[in-house]
């Protein structure tokens, strides 16, 4: 009988069992250096307990569009027409542009300070399908000079409140479209308010940039504001409105996105103050950091380069969103 060895060799067995533990070990080293590595990662992974014979098998790959989706809403601000969150936003604008001057004939600057309240909703009523409901409520302090101001004075005040409502559908994890339109009633002053009752359908569509960042897009947003009622001595309005956003993801957070707001502008209204031509067309651009995870801080800026339609001289905008 021979003796047993307590030493150095062991049984073909103990071997083979040793041997797959070396792989299962080197295998969760791998996976979690992986992890680390990978910006937003997948949060759970379940390895495979055993070699394949196959030397190019691997364990399933996590879904493209699982993927994509997660990292998009890790990354989402909620400025994202075509994919909406549940947020309150603070909104402050300084804006100038031309204004009737204190004679006939002249034109002086008016300067406007926008303090606005904004609260949005998403409502999913099926797979890939949601309703996006959107109320503004602005604060105005404005110099405009009028009959009633003729000095210029600040005058303060409620603007114009509005409410919105939008229909959205993802096509797939790079597509998404929406359609909505906001109603704009005029609920401020005589010198805040345009007087009029709006109307301005609109219509977007998204498609993601993943190879970019996580939450980087293109979506080009179109939109029509018209009145139709109201004061009937205050201008009519009806003018195009286009966006052709593009975000893009920085690291740690920060975001760019050129033409933020739907500022290039035709009017087909009445003409206002220092008006010669239909286009308004802006250089806009905002910048912007995903403080928390529910908690964003952005700040925009747009100057015009062609303004025959003066919508503005200069704007600047920061935006605070809480996300719940």
């Amino acid at each position: 009988m021979r003796p047993r060895n307590s030493g150095g060799s062991r049984h073909p067995t103990q071997r083979f069992h040793a041997a797959v533990v070396r792989v299962e070990f080197e295998r969760g080293s791998n996976v979690r250096i992986l992890l680390a590595c990978t910006l937003l990662g997948v949060s759970v992974m379940q390895p495979a307990t055993a070699a394949p014979r196959d030397a190019t098998a691997a364990a399933p790959a996590i879904p493209g569009a699982q993927q994509t989706n997660s990292q998009d809403q890790a990354e989402n601000t909620g400025d994202d027409f075509d994919r909406p969150l549940n947020l309150f936003q603070l909104f402050y604008e300084y804006k100038t542009a031309p204004g009737s001057g204190s004679t006939k004939g002249t034109i002086s600057q008016v300067t406007t300070d926008i303090m606005n309240l904004r609260a949005d909703r998403r409502i999913d009523l099926a797979p890939q399908w949601a309703l996006s409901l959107r109320t503004d409520l602005p604060f105005l302090a404005k110099n405009p000079i009028s009959s009633d101001n003729p000095a210029g004075n600040y005058i303060h005040g409620v603007g114009d409140a509005d409410v919105q409502a939008a229909l959205l559908h993802d096509l797939d994890s790079r597509w998404a479209a929406g359609f909505g339109a906001r109603l704009t009633a005029p609920t401020g002053g005589d010198n805040l308010s345009s007087g009029k009752w709006q109307i301005m359908p609109e219509f977007g569509v998204r498609y993601a940039l993943p190879e970019v960042g996580p939450s980087s897009y293109i979506e080009p947003l179109v939109r029509y504001n018209i009145s139709f009622a109201g004061d009937p001595a205050k201008k009519n309005i009806s003018n195009l409105q286009f966006a052709p956003t593009v975000n893009l993801s920085l690291p740690d957070h920060w975001f760019l996105t050129f033409y933020p707001s739907a500022d290039i502008r035709m009017n087909y209204g009445d003409p206002v103050t220092g008006q010669t031509g239909r286009l308004f067309l802006p250089f806009d651009v905002k910048i912007g950091r995903k403080l928390t995870k529910d908690v964003a801080l952005s700040v925009e800026v747009g100057v015009p380069m062609i303004k025959d339609y003066p919508v503005y001289n200069f704007k600047t905008e920061v935006r605070l969103n809480i996300l719940f």
